[in-house]
């Protein structure tokens, strides 16, 4: 078959934070992306807020580079794939390995292989891609660079890769310095017979196939990821399989449903470096990027209207976790953080506080990301949101806060199947390093957890690697408490294991909330006389109404306080008017340690400028009646 040697298509795959995005700059750099007098920013291919905050990458991005080879040949065009590294973006890791030929596994240098380089690289395997293993980080001072490489052989048998996938090239580098290297390092050392990448370069070259073709074939482009311009409006990105794709020319646009319409290509590009730059023709195994069909969506196929053949649909894990998003339904709506005044007023004009609001944003999610689904409920105000984890439904709301939402978020719960007449639910692996004194510590955590040891082993530098089975519901909430026992040095990383038949009732919270029982604003003699009764979660000055949780009771049962009390002053001078009490500062919640705080009855009030916690049912007397209600039915 006819073979384009002058292009490759590659994606980076690695466990979050083993050096991805830092890895992509250097290639960059190295290959005259840029020119001298740019100002370039460190990980470059994190274009979005969050991904820059967080330090992760969560959209799927594609760039490219021209190298020239140093023996004087035609310039080669290698087009890389930046994938995330957490399991909960695990559609956009599908997404990128359907656009490429081989991917490149890039692994820690010190923390080997973890459950996300297991999921990413399963993946791979199952889509029979050739992989280049990457031992990135050699310079850490507790590298071990030759127990890595025996730990990924030992992956790559667990995950039954054939003999030629597990005939792997291995290069090894430090992504931060730009340097790699075939010859092994000493542990803790750059590699000391290279100074840039031209290693990775060639290994890239000669180990990722180039694109086959049929001369005869019929056009054939799948579109695996969408974009938007405020100029030429939805963006579709593409690889073309078969056939040549060109400005201006009509294809045939095959949908999801099986129906065929005609439609012309107004505008074609493709990617250099960071840009897209417009060009006339895109061939075999180009990924480029087409304007002008303003409903196309992620799996369909452009293909040659005399003779459409579509590609198969792009296939995503099933979702795991849900949540109900909807409308703010709260006595603070569309008043600003503190609920009053006219700057308020003036800061929420913009404020997105209806259902069509929220529904039409969340219809326009599910466009470019494949692995979310939303789900009508009972009420026509809220919607059940499925995604792969936590994480990912907790980005999604946090993007939607920005743009000016008002949201209430129910607690997260897991997507249970039926199987025979059983109920199954899903089940994590985790892995888990902690310092040898913490061990007991995480293994009663897990074990209220219903968590099940599979492996333990310890590297003889003081710390420990455990393997847990448990179920998805008992790690929401879980990090937090982790991070306090462990006192902020464990690491803990899950990836989804499958179903496994119900585990039964899991009590993973003891303590009870503190619920304000009137509206007002809190005020700090009423905070010095409720301190000792738990955290408390608000700032003097806050405005509260009847039914929002202001801290956490230190027993089990919930507690209804007043926080809004002011010292009464009368014209006798006590004795004690002088003596001022030191308030506790109080612990302030993210987006994410709200929802793992979340009970059955509670649920999170997100607003642009603050997030509540909040009983479902507001009103103190009618929770009341439901608990005893629920009582005298046992």
């Amino acid at each position: 078959m006819p073979t384009r040697h002058d292009i490759r298509n590659v994606a980076i795959v690695a466990h979050v934070d083993h050096g991805k995005t830092t890895i992509v700059d250097a290639m960059l750099k190295q290959a005259g992306a840029f020119a001298a007098h740019q100002q370039l920013d460190d990980r470059m291919m994190d274009s979005n807020d969050l991904e820059r905050e967080k330090g992760i990458t969560i959209l799927a991005k594609n760039t490219a580079v021209k190298y020239h080879p140093k023996d004087g040949g035609a310039p080669i065009t290698i087009n890389i794939i930046d994938t995330p590294g957490h399991a909960d973006f695990g559609g956009e890791v599908e997404r990128g390995l359907s656009m490429v030929d081989a991917v490149v596994l890039l692994v820690d240098a010190s923390e080997g292989p973890l459950p996300q380089t297991r999921f990413v690289l399963r993946k791979a395997l199952q889509q029979r891609k050739p992989v280049i293993l990457c031992i990135n980080k050699t310079d850490r001072p507790d590298s071990r660079i030759d127990e890595v490489v025996n730990e990924t052989y030992d992956l790559f048998l667990d995950l039954d890769a054939d003999e030629d996938q597990i005939e792997f090239p291995i290069v090894y580098a430090c992504g931060r310095d730009g340097i790699a290297s075939l010859t092994k390092p000493e542990d803790g050392t750059v590699p000391a017979d290279s100074d840039n990448l031209e290693p990775f370069f060639s290994t890239i070259l000669e180990h990722v196939p180039a694109p086959t073709y049929d001369e005869e074939a019929p056009l054939q482009a799948h579109v695996t990821n969408l974009d938007a311009d405020n100029f030429l409006g939805r963006i579709a990105l593409l690889r073309v399989e078969q056939g040549e794709l060109r400005k201006g020319q009509t294809v045939a646009w095959i949908k999801r449903d099986g129906t065929v319409s005609n439609v012309r290509i107004t505008e074609l590009m493709m990617t250099e470096a960071l840009t897209r730059k417009p060009a006339e023709v895109a061939g075999p195994g180009d990924i480029c990027a087409v304007a002008g069909i303003p409903d196309i969506m992620i799996g369909e196929t452009l293909a040659d209207p005399e003779n459409p053949i579509a590609l198969p649909l792009i296939t995503v894990d099933e979702p795991a976790i849900s949540m109900v998003i909807g409308t703010n339904t709260s006595p603070l709506v569309g008043r600003g953080g503190s609920g009053k005044g006219a700057d308020a007023k003036a800061a929420v004009k913009d404020r997105k506080v209806t259902a069509r609001q929220v529904k039409d944003r969340l219809d326009r999610e599910l466009i470019g990301n494949v692995s979310l689904r939303v789900l009508d409920t009972e009420r026509p105000d809220a919607w059940e949101v499925q995604g792969r984890g936590e994480l990912a439904l907790a980005i999604l709301v946090e993007q939607m806060r920005r743009e000016g939402f008002e949201l209430t978020i129910g607690k997260p719960q897991v997507v249970t199947k039926e199987v025979d007449g059983k109920t199954y639910e899903p089940v994590e692996r985790m892995t888990i390093d902690v310092p040898e004194e913490h061990m007991g510590a995480v293994t009663q955590l897990m074990g209220v957890r219903k968590g099940r040891m599979d492996n333990m082993s310890n590297h003889g530098s003081g710390w420990v690697r455990m393997e847990f089975v448990v179920p998805s519901r008992g790690l929401i909430g879980f990090r937090t408490e982790f991070l306090t026992n462990t006192r902020g040095t464990g690491i803990a990383h899950s990836i989804h294991e499958g179903h496994e038949p119900w585990f039964g009732q899991l009590v993973t919270r003891n303590n009870g909330s503190l619920v304000a029982d009137r509206a007002g604003a809190v005020t700090a003699f009423a905070m010095t006389n409720l301190q000792e009764r738990g955290v408390l979660f608000t700032d003097p000055g806050t405005e509260v109404y009847e039914g929002m949780i202001v801290g956490e009771n230190s027993r089990a049962d919930d507690m209804d306080v007043n926080i809004t009390k002011e010292k009464k002053l009368t014209n006798m001078r006590s004795s004690s008017a002088d003596s001022f009490e030191a308030i506790v500062p109080p612990r302030k919640l993210s987006l994410e340690q709200s929802l793992e705080f979340c009970r059955d009855d509670e649920c999170v009030e997100v607003t642009p400028e603050a997030v509540r916690i909040r009983k479902v049912v507001l009103d103190q007397k009618e929770r009341s009646r439901t608990a005893s209600r629920a009582k005298s039915a046992k």
